[in-house]
């Protein structure tokens, strides 16, 4: 479990086919720190981490990311020089600073517009249709492994829905949503309360 609060920027050194996909990905983390075996985010979604090595501030960790993983990914995301969101696992104890978060890509969607919005950023992004009834104002959303409230939200002619999200200054710089434009593919999961409303409504009626 996760809870959408970013606590490094990574770089994808190397991807090669072993069988999965074999990404290598640099980051500031302690290696030391690292267990083989633990989960890392990675703009949202949830890997093993199968290697590790490197250096304190310095380090870098090894992923095997499945056909299916890539294929239910941003476009590129696990190329070499891509920049990924991490984040660790929760840990009993730890702050819940987000929302709970699985680390499971529901969908793609993709970014209509970027905006700036007196210092901040209006983003907004058209979620999938099967994503559409899941999306409310006020309402959590992880984009790009990264915890956010919606704003706003218009349905759309094909059953699709946009949404609008304000992005602080803190979380445009500190993220890789500072990278985003017209047009980028990004990560969507809903909010797993969301999920769970949605069955208990379709059972009661």
């Amino acid at each position: 479990m996760f809870t959408g609060i970013v606590t490094a920027i990574g770089t994808v050194e190397s991807s090669e086919p072993q069988g999965d996909l074999r990404v290598r990905i640099a980051c500031p983390y302690d290696p030391a720190e690292i267990a083989i075996g633990a989960s890392i985010a990675c703009s949202g979604a949830c890997m093993t981490v199968v290697e590790r090595g490197g250096a304190k501030g310095d380090a870098w960790f090894a992923v095997d990311v499945s056909g299916e993983s890539a294929s239910k990914t941003a476009t590129g995301m696990w190329n070499a020089g891509a920049k990924l969101n991490l984040e660790t696992a929760l840990r009993l104890g730890d702050e819940l600073g987000g929302h709970i978060v699985t680390g499971h890509v529901d969908a793609v969607g993709r970014v209509d517009s970027v905006e700036p919005a007196a210092g901040s950023h209006k983003v907004t992004i058209r979620a999938p249709r099967d994503l559409a009834a899941f999306i409310a104002p006020k309402g959590s959303i992880t984009v790009q492994g990264v915890s956010l409230t919606v704003n706003d939200v218009t349905d759309n002619a094909d059953g699709s829905c946009s949404f609008t999200l304000n992005i602080i200054p803190h979380t445009w710089d500190v993220t890789t949503l500072g990278d985003l434009g017209a047009g980028s593919e990004v990560n969507l999961e809903i909010d797993v309360l969301a999920r769970y409303l949605k069955r208990m409504e379709s059972l009661r009626a």
